[in-house]
């Protein structure tokens, strides 16, 4: 378990690396870039599995897999990309970011897990050092006018917080069917951008490698490690430490000087740290979630 949790979370230490690559990709439309990303994506799943001993496969893929999937991949984009046309990018991502929160919630409703007192604290740390990276320490400032900005933020943390939950209860199909969710969202992610956007490609050579780069590591292989984490791994901390990405983005960003360091990040840094920490703690002492892995914890 804590083997997969570990690789879980370095699917949140991926996703970290969205924003410096976004910003260097140019001005490439969401869907486009969406489109490109994931098909990238996609040939990482397939390039893997040249390279590893095939899965064993149940007899047929649920269809509810396939639903599950290509609607929590395809659909958690098309909902963030649509909240943002229609709500301040800062209310928006807060909203979106609620599904690390719900994850956690939501794991009480899952076949032999059980939510402590310390999963839901420790999220809520992270929640509130999130808010104080998303809003840069400023107040927030909800208006009616982008009530469907909010609710499309809020369905797309409904979304991915359900496809990271839901697929925990498949736990038998391999991870290498995320290879066709990637190949599907790319597909759609294309139509949505002949329908509503404009096409402007990566305009130099850095501009290309930052596309690559994003559809390698946080619209590549971020994907698959995140489906060994939820599948297999401790699915609380997993939660409460995906308050880390934000984080662990805006750390990046100084370091790349594109940010200066505060003492807002220190706090955010402080409270997502002790959440993320304070979620795990029943794993670092070896209580973990479920009867199986306290038996095979007392065994060892």
């Amino acid at each position: 378990m804590a083997r997969a949790t570990l690789i879980g979370f370095s699917a949140v230490a991926m996703w970290a690396l969205l924003a410096l690559l976004t910003d260097a990709s140019g001005k490439t439309p969401p869907f486009l870039l969406s489109a490109i990303t994931f098909a990238i994506g996609t040939m990482v799943g397939l390039v893997a599995r040249l390279f590893m001993p095939a899965p064993e496969r149940p007899a047929k893929i649920p269809f509810q897999v396939w639903v599950v999937g290509i609607g929590g991949l395809f659909g958690y984009h098309f909902f963030y990309f649509t909240a943002l046309r229609n709500a301040p990018a800062v209310e928006a991502s807060l909203i979106a970011y609620l599904w690390p929160l719900l994850i956690v919630l939501g794991s009480a409703l899952m076949p032999g897990e059980r939510l402590r007192w310390n999963h839901m604290a420790g999220a809520l740390l992270g929640l509130a050092g999130t808010a104080l990276i998303v809003t840069k320490g400023g107040g927030l400032a909800f208006e009616s006018r982008y009530a469907f900005g909010y609710a499309m933020a809020g369905v797309c943390a409904l979304l991915w917080s359900a496809y990271s939950l839901l697929s925990r209860r498949f736990p038998a199909v391999p991870t290498s069917i995320v290879t066709w969710f990637c190949a599907a969202t790319s597909a759609l992610s294309l139509l949505c951008h002949f329908a509503l956007e404009e096409t402007v490609l990566p305009a130099t050579t850095g501009q290309w490698l930052a596309v690559l780069g994003l559809g390698l590591m946080p619209v590549g292989a971020a994907f698959y490690a995140w489906d060994i984490g939820v599948k297999r791994g401790n699915i609380q901390v997993l939660g409460a430490a995906s308050y880390a990405a934000p984080l662990l983005s805006t750390l990046i960003l100084v370091v790349a000087g594109f940010a200066e360091p505060t003492l807002r990040i220190l706090a955010a840094c402080v409270l997502i740290t002790g959440g993320a920490v304070l979620a795990a703690k029943s794993m670092l002492s070896g209580r973990n979630a479920t009867p199986e892995a306290a038996a095979d914890n007392a065994a060892a």
